[in-house]
């Protein structure tokens, strides 16, 4: 038996509302959904918050804070985050007060009132005591109505309750504000960044990271982006996501916050579908605060960065979720692109048919004629082409008549600096890849491309540097295997070969049934002199490609650096890899 121990702290206690109807309602359903609550939403703001979940029930939870203001803002958040789930809503209860910590549980009067607070609470709604109340700073407070004193069961004193519901939270927004339709592409608000550092000074930091984000993601082309003056009127406010949604005509809303506490600051944002109120990524980002602008620079490319590989992904599995009859252009593409990022074969086909169909729909759609130059150039690279010329020329061809129709976007100029890149033209690759980048910094696509045209024509060192960045900007990304494989590649070129070794492995984790990280492998591994290890990755690789040999790579990258492959095709001949 442990020592008991004792401490004053702040204490949530929060349960699901009519738990045992639900389960017996339908029991597979609610134990999803809840489980979806805990991994989305409840566990990642309290740990943003800073709590510490002391006891678990079936439907609730008991959480400690040592802050007051980290236990409200807690329980606030998660139920803006539930105001429009279809299934679970929780009630919650706060009180500050001594706890005692023995064996495994707690007790005390903190936890007490606050499971009292908890019972008398509506669905939707947070109760705090008045010493809660009153240790609140004045903004936070008045979010608060009631004050009426009332006595809870077995607690000696009465207590004073102050209430906030989820379900006001939409008569705070202008009631007169008409419902606006989706636009024809992704759309996103950004809500301002709420400063929780109870210091007005650092609104200015917040304020001034919400209006870079809104412009680093104007800069995407294939997104809808809400001005900031239409944004900022939500400022200050507790708000429903959904209503934000239909209010601004957006699918999705980017909205954070941050703390300041000494000299450190921490930033978290979070993803929300605001149709169904999930939450599609959510990050928290702690840093030390020394130049702040290049902190907010920092912050500001890191969380736009995510965004745009989030949002991207979310739209290619709702595309592919639907029915192909029900798609439109701009679902084609991203059905495709669902489809490209498999990279193999058959995945191939199929995107360069669902392009072709985007296309029918709406001829002059852009990204479109991206994805098949991308498709194209793919087909000859790795070998799938049965006329080789044939699919370089329909590449160059889609490449160019996209930058025609829109060279403002990012993805189009990638496509032609990598069709350039495999034709050997270096200059015109570095030109169109360097201009994707200046549209759109925070792309980890135009940082591969480049990335891939660096070492094509023998600056492997400027390569690694490159997908280095890419790494940092989309850590997640579907293509991060070719990153890592790439990167492999370069180091290999300069012979730091256990960076190389590292790199080739983690691309054969991230895509184990592609071929090209398996040969990065065997070549690291034959210039280390690791010759068993680099003909078993050469077997594998042989394996996913029978057809390899020296004559076969020859025919898929003979533009490539000639010491680069003299190199790397010695390496390969040491380990296994046959003329013809």
């Amino acid at each position: 038996m442990t020592a008991p121990v004792r401490k004053l702290a702040a204490i949530l206690a929060a349960d699901v509302v009519g738990y045992s109807k639900l389960m017996g309602e339908d029991q597979a359903r609610t134990l999803d959904a809840l489980r979806q609550l805990r991994k989305k939403l409840f566990e990642p703001v309290v740990d943003e918050y800073r709590g510490n979940v002391v006891k678990r029930m079936g439907d609730g939870w008991i959480v400690e804070f040592a802050s007051v203001s980290d236990a409200v803002d807690c329980a606030l958040r998660f139920q803006i985050g539930l105001a429009a789930h279809e299934i679970i809503r929780l009630r919650a209860g706060i009180h500050i007060g001594e706890v005692v910590f023995e064996d495994e549980d707690v007790f005390g009067e903190g936890v007490n009132v606050a499971a009292r607070l908890e019972e008398l609470a509506e669905p939707g709604e947070v109760l705090i005591s008045d010493t809660v109340h009153n240790s609140l700073d004045k903004k936070s407070a008045a979010q608060f109505n009631g004050g009426d004193s009332q006595d809870l069961k077995n607690i000696a004193r009465p207590v004073q309750i102050w209430r906030w519901s989820s379900s006001g939270t939409q008569q705070v927004l202008p009631a007169e504000r008409g419902m606006l339709a989706l636009p024809d592409k992704p759309s996103i608000a950004v809500l301002p960044f709420d400063n929780m550092s109870g210091d007005p000074e650092q609104e200015y930091f917040s304020d001034g990271m919400t209006e870079d984000i809104i412009t680093a993601l104007s800069r995407l082309r294939w997104l809808f982006v809400i001005a900031r003056n239409s944004t900022f009127t939500y400022k200050g406010r507790a708000v429903d996501i959904k209503q934000v949604g239909r209010e601004l005509g957006v699918r999705y809303i980017l909205e954070g916050s941050v703390r300041k506490a000494g000299v450190r600051v921490r930033v978290t944002a979070q993803l929300i579908e605001a149709e169904t109120g999930n939450h599609i990524w959510a990050e928290r980002y702690d840093r030390e605060l020394a130049d702040i602008f290049d902190l907010q620079d920092e912050l500001t490319e890191a969380i736009s960065a995510q965004v745009d590989a989030e949002l991207a992904g979310s739209e290619r599995e709702q595309a592919h979720k639907k029915p192909t009859t029900d798609l439109d252009a701009w679902e084609l593409y991203q059905r495709g692109m669902w489809h490209f990022y498999k990279y193999g074969k058959d995945d191939f086909i199929e995107a360069r048919r669902l392009f072709q169909r985007a296309l029918q729909r709406s001829p002059e759609f852009a990204n479109a004629h991206a994805g098949l130059a991308v498709i194209a150039y793919n087909n000859a690279l790795l070998g799938y082409a049965e006329d080789r010329a044939a699919d370089l020329d329909e590449s160059l061809h889609h490449a160019e008549k996209a930058v025609a129709l829109d060279d403002r976007d990012s993805y189009n100029l990638y496509a032609l600096g990598r069709i350039f890149t495999n034709l050997g033209d270096r200059d015109r690759a570095v030109s169109a890849l360097e201009k994707a980048i200046r549209l759109n910094p925070n792309s980890a696509t135009a940082h591969h491309g480049l990335a891939m045209a660096r070492y094509w024509f023998g600056g492997a060192t400027e390569s690694i540097s490159l997908h280095t960045r890419a790494i940092r900007l989309s850590p997640y990304d579907p293509q991060l295997w070719a990153f890592h494989f790439l990167r492999s590649m370069a180091y290999s070129m300069l012979d730091q070969l256990d960076l190389a070794i590292t790199d080739a492995k983690v691309a054969i984790q991230e895509k184990s049934d592609e071929f090209l990280p398996c040969l990065a492998l065997a070549v690291a591994c034959s210039l280390s002199n690791n010759y068993d290890e680099g003909r078993a990755a050469y077997r594998q690789a042989s394996a996913l490609r029978p057809e390899l040999s020296v004559a076969y790579i020859n025919s898929t990258m003979s533009q490539v650096h000639g010491p680069y492959m003299t190199k790397y095709l010695d390496a390969l001949r040491a380990v296994g890899l046959p003329e013809e």
